[in-house]
Protein backbone atom coordinates (compact mmCIF):
# COMPACT_ATOMS: atom_id res chain seq x y z
CA UNK A 1 0.00 0.00 0.00
CA UNK A 2 1.02 3.94 -0.56
CA UNK A 3 3.10 4.76 2.74
CA UNK A 4 4.40 8.70 3.27
CA UNK A 5 6.55 9.20 6.24
CA UNK A 6 7.51 12.80 6.92
CA UNK A 7 10.29 13.88 9.27
CA UNK A 8 12.52 16.76 9.74
CA UNK A 9 10.19 19.05 11.23
CA UNK A 10 10.97 21.01 14.80
CA UNK A 11 11.41 24.31 16.60
CA UNK A 12 13.26 26.52 14.85
CA UNK A 13 14.27 30.59 15.57
CA UNK A 14 12.65 33.06 12.85
CA UNK A 15 15.26 33.42 9.81
CA UNK A 16 16.65 29.95 10.91
CA UNK A 17 16.41 26.47 8.42
CA UNK A 18 14.87 23.33 8.59
CA UNK A 19 14.86 20.26 5.88
CA UNK A 20 12.11 18.51 5.50
CA UNK A 21 11.94 14.58 4.24
CA UNK A 22 9.32 12.36 3.08
CA UNK A 23 9.80 8.76 2.52
CA UNK A 24 7.38 7.33 0.02
CA UNK A 25 6.64 3.36 -0.75
CA UNK A 26 4.23 1.53 -2.24
CA UNK A 27 3.82 2.75 -5.66
CA UNK A 28 6.42 3.68 -8.36
CA UNK A 29 7.90 7.09 -7.17
CA UNK A 30 9.39 8.01 -10.09
CA UNK A 31 6.29 8.63 -12.31
CA UNK A 32 4.55 10.59 -9.97
CA UNK A 33 3.78 14.45 -9.24
CA UNK A 34 4.95 14.91 -5.77
CA UNK A 35 3.62 17.43 -3.55
CA UNK A 36 4.22 19.40 0.01
CA UNK A 37 1.01 21.38 1.62
CA UNK A 38 0.68 22.50 5.53
CA UNK A 39 -2.27 23.53 7.46
CA UNK A 40 -1.81 26.24 10.23
CA UNK A 41 -4.44 26.05 12.99
CA UNK A 42 -7.43 26.91 12.31
CA UNK A 43 -6.74 27.32 8.17
CA UNK A 44 -7.27 25.05 5.50
CA UNK A 45 -4.63 23.09 4.21
CA UNK A 46 -2.57 25.23 1.50
CA UNK A 47 -0.20 24.19 -1.23
CA UNK A 48 3.76 24.58 -0.52
CA UNK A 49 5.75 23.16 -3.86
CA UNK A 50 5.16 20.71 -5.90
CA UNK A 51 7.84 18.98 -8.48
CA UNK A 52 7.20 17.19 -11.49
CA UNK A 53 7.98 13.51 -11.73
CA UNK A 54 11.57 13.96 -12.60
CA UNK A 55 12.00 17.22 -11.47
CA UNK A 56 12.48 19.20 -14.50
CA UNK A 57 9.80 21.41 -13.17
CA UNK A 58 8.48 22.73 -9.51
CA UNK A 59 6.04 25.44 -8.46
CA UNK A 60 5.44 27.18 -5.03
CA UNK A 61 3.34 29.41 -3.40
CA UNK A 62 3.77 33.14 -3.36
CA UNK A 63 4.59 32.85 0.68
CA UNK A 64 7.32 30.70 0.06
CA UNK A 65 8.85 31.73 -3.23
CA UNK A 66 12.66 32.62 -3.00
CA UNK A 67 12.79 31.04 0.59
CA UNK A 68 11.46 27.61 -0.04
CA UNK A 69 13.03 24.50 -2.33
CA UNK A 70 11.32 21.50 -3.56
CA UNK A 71 13.89 18.59 -4.42
CA UNK A 72 13.15 14.58 -4.89
CA UNK A 73 15.70 11.67 -5.09
CA UNK A 74 14.11 8.97 -7.54
CA UNK A 75 16.95 6.48 -6.38
CA UNK A 76 15.74 6.93 -2.84
CA UNK A 77 12.26 7.26 -2.99
CA UNK A 78 12.47 10.76 -1.53
CA UNK A 79 10.89 14.38 -1.66
CA UNK A 80 12.37 17.08 0.11
CA UNK A 81 11.59 20.61 1.39
CA UNK A 82 14.51 22.86 1.95
CA UNK A 83 12.83 25.71 4.16
CA UNK A 84 15.36 28.50 4.80
CA UNK A 85 14.20 32.29 6.35
CA UNK A 86 11.59 31.14 8.21
CA UNK A 87 8.79 33.09 9.82
CA UNK A 88 6.24 32.68 12.38
CA UNK A 89 3.77 32.20 9.89
CA UNK A 90 4.86 29.18 8.42
CA UNK A 91 4.13 27.54 11.50
CA UNK A 92 2.02 24.37 10.70
CA UNK A 93 1.84 21.39 10.29
CA UNK A 94 3.86 20.02 6.66
CA UNK A 95 2.14 17.08 4.96
CA UNK A 96 3.42 14.86 1.88
CA UNK A 97 1.07 14.35 -0.94
CA UNK A 98 0.36 11.89 -3.70
CA UNK A 99 -2.36 11.32 -5.80
CA UNK A 100 -1.98 7.87 -7.28
CA UNK A 101 -4.36 6.40 -9.45
CA UNK A 102 -7.14 8.54 -8.94
CA UNK A 103 -6.75 8.63 -4.91
CA UNK A 104 -5.22 11.34 -2.96
CA UNK A 105 -2.54 10.32 -0.21
CA UNK A 106 -1.48 12.19 2.84
CA UNK A 107 1.66 10.97 5.22
CA UNK A 108 1.27 11.99 8.89
CA UNK A 109 2.60 15.25 8.96
CA UNK A 110 5.51 17.01 10.92
CA UNK A 111 4.94 19.97 12.96
CA UNK A 112 7.17 22.93 12.12
CA UNK A 113 6.81 25.56 14.69
CA UNK A 114 8.90 28.90 14.11
CA UNK A 115 9.23 30.73 17.79
CA UNK A 116 11.92 32.27 19.68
Amino acid sequence: QVQLVESGGGLVQPGGSLRLSCAASGFTFSSYRMSWYRQAPGKERELVAGITSAGGITNYADSVKGRFTISRDNAKNTVYLQMNSLKPEDTAVYYCHVRWTGTTYWGQGTQVTVSS
